[in-house]
């Protein structure tokens, strides 16, 4: 394992800017290093997001880089002092895996987040009971006590979903409603969380019925988060079996942001969506 850390969203952003900075000024990788005392390597480091930038050091690199615009020089000396701050999960670090660590970052800092699932309810939305069985049958060698760890991390993390959380518009496959996870009552419990957390503008969620045929996500599950920053670059998260992919050039997220935008169009609308939920909600609850 590598001895820096992952980098995580405010790092990532402020390392790409200095790094403009830095170009845009003409200087070297080795005459930023010598200036804050350090060598080729951190500066890359820094830039690349995997170690932090001290507040001596981002002011160095300043007059360095010859940055005179003040509102510029504010907004990177938050991303710094933001950067080196802990998030809640490092409080889980010997439990999580690092690319969920850094899931959880991307989706912390996000302001609006499009999420598609053609299988399961998404965790941000899952109830407890629904969790559980979800990661039962996922790690089968888990102990109860592992997956208590784990869905306490999943219950905490929906806090964002709360005050001053990011906007959220998720479409589900109709298939997601119709699997049955942990028997009729902790499904029609988890379908009665969805209509109970719909509220558009802020969270909306919409599905898409059997009828509407081939859609643009049957390749699978992908989010798409969005940053206030004009610096900031939308992340594309894709799940695969043994861990998280993400994708940030700009072709391809513009690809995954068209396909959202399909989905969407081929999805029923929010409101017909929670008359579907319900409807199978009541079927549940007659079994």
């Amino acid at each position: 394992m590598s001895s820096h850390p992952r980098p995580t969203v405010r790092r990532r952003r402020l390392g790409g800017k200095l790094r403009q900075l830095r170009e845009a000024a003409g200087i070297t990788a080795d005459q930023a290093a010598e200036r804050i005392g350090g060598d080729k390597s951190k500066i890359s480091r820094q830039e690349n997001g995997r170690q932090g930038v001290s507040k001596l050091e981002l002011e160095a690199l300043f007059v360095l880089y010859g940055v005179e615009d003040e509102k510029l020089m504010t907004a990177l000396s938050t991303l710094a002092r933001e950067g080196r701050r802990k998030s809640w999960w490092a409080q889980y670090g010997d439990m999580l895996a690092e690319p969920f660590q850094e899931k959880m970052s991307i989706e912390a800092d996000a302001v609006r987040v499009f999420l598609f699932q053609p299988l399961l309810v998404p965790g941000l939305f899952q109830t407890r009971e629904y969790a559980e069985e979800s990661m039962r049958g996922a790690a089968k060698s888990a102990s109860d006590e592992q997956i208590s760890s784990h869905v306490d991390v999943r219950m905490t993390r929906q806090d964002i979903l709360r005050e001053k959380g990011p906007q959220v518009v998720c479409v589900l496959d109709e298939a997601v409603l119709r699997r049955t996870v942990g028997g009729p009552r902790t499904m029609a419990s988890q379908l009665q969380k969805l209509i109970e957390l719909n509220n558009p503008p802020q969270l909306t969620i919409q599905v898409i019925p059997f009828g509407q045929g081939w859609h643009a996500g049957l390749d699978g599950a992908f989010s798409i988060f969005r940053y206030p920053d004009p610096m900031d670059l939308d992340v594309v998260s894709l799940d695969y079996l043994d861990g998280l992919l993400y994708l940030e050039e700009d072709g391809p997220v513009e690809r995954y942001k068209l396909a959202f935008d399909q989905l969407r169009a081929s999805a029923q609308s929010s409101q017909q969506s929670m008359e579907l939920i319900a409807r199978v909600m009541r079927d549940l609850n007659k079994t």
